[in-house]
């Protein structure tokens, strides 16, 4: 139960703005950040340095995954409104890394190939989230269905 009185599984969130992720992630030390303001993207932020700093990344990789974290995040609020992003643990034959999920139900890309490009933006920004994450990554996917929204999957894995 969370301090809205309702559990994550409801949409609840705890103190932070934060709430255990879904068990069908497979991640059962995930945690989901609710993307609906400025303050939550912050949040979101601060939770990925926490979580790649317990993992072990130094200082400037912590500083990369909160940049790739937060221009992701932005883009949902510019594009979407309103989504998730799902920060978890991994552990895959031996290498150590954070995993982000960022998912939307917003209007989806028409164009991927274009939004990848530099400096594209729609929103009148620099265009720089979604190519920019990409670049300090070490995996992006990127799915999205006009109508229905995107998801971005990206790893970071410690080196």
């Amino acid at each position: 139960m969370t301090n809205d009185g309702t559990s994550p599984a409801q949409g609840g969130r705890d103190d932070d703005g934060t709430s255990p992720a879904s068990p069908e992630r497979g991640r059962d030390d995930a945690l989901c950040v609710s993307i609906e303001t400025e303050g939550d993207i912050v949040t979101a932020r601060q939770k990925g340095r926490e979580l790649a700093a317990a993992v072990g990344f130094a200082a400037t990789d912590q500083t990369i995954l909160a940049l790739a974290i937060s221009e992701i995040a932005r883009n949902i609020i510019a594009y979407a409104t309103r989504g998730t992003v799902t920060l978890g643990r991994l552990d895959e034959g031996g290498r150590r890394g954070v995993s982000v999920v960022a998912e939307d139900q917003g209007p989806g890309i028409a164009d991927v190939d274009l939004a990848m490009r530099d400096g594209y933006s729609t929103a009148k920004s620099l265009g720089m989230g979604l190519p920019g994450s990409k670049r300090v990554m070490d995996e992006f996917e990127l799915t999205t269905v006009l109508g229905k929204g995107t998801t971005v999957k990206m790893k970071k894995w410690l080196r």
